[in-house]
């Protein structure tokens, strides 16, 4: 189960696929999420493992306290994670569907748990080459007491969609003491 505002993002990005794929990144409107338009970000692609950020929120800047555009996202993620999250990304990609990642970000002495959900956009029909994304903190932000984040820990990565839904295992149960599937 997902924080509220994840969950709304998911749906905000499942309500905008349809059954064509990944959306459109000109079918995506800012202003039907604008109360989570500071925690928001957009990333491009210009390869795999090079995930330039286009757009970042004010909330997603200030606690990394700096400008972050340009900047390839994965520089942000600690080296432990980066393959993981990398992978993750290609594979939401392929698929496409979202993932969530479960973050811890650090800042000095101090640390702030988050989700981080991602989603593949179309740039042009057929080709994911965008992604958005969303930094949704899941303790006090205050907690990091004005330190920067300078990394971001990955703890779990989970896909979120059809295909990666548990599918149902063979149980085994008994009738009369014998074992029947």
């Amino acid at each position: 189960m997902f924080h509220s505002n994840t969950q709304h993002m998911i749906d905000y990005w499942r309500g905008k696929s349809g059954l064509a794929g990944a959306p459109a990144r000109s079918a995506i409107d800012p202003t039907e999420f604008a109360r989570l338009a500071p925690q928001a970000l957009m990333l491009g692609r210009a390869a795999a493992g090079i995930y330039p950020i286009r757009l970042a929120g004010g909330l997603v800047c200030d606690l990394h306290r700096r400008d972050l555009r340009g900047m390839n996202f994965l520089a942000l993620v600690a080296e432990r994670g980066r393959f993981d999250l990398q992978t993750a990304l290609e594979t939401a990609r392929r698929r496409p569907e979202p993932i969530v990642a479960e973050i811890t970000a650090v800042a000095g002495e101090a640390a702030l748990d988050l989700e981080l959900f991602l989603a593949p956009l179309a740039a042009r029909a057929g080709s994911p080459e965008r992604f958005l994304g969303l930094y949704q903190p899941l303790s006090l932000v205050s907690r990091l007491e004005d330190a920067a984040v300078a990394e971001l820990h990955v703890r779990a990565i989970h896909g979120v969609g059809p295909a990666n839904e548990e599918t149902h295992r063979l149980r085994l149960a008994t009738l009369d003491g014998r074992r029947v599937a």
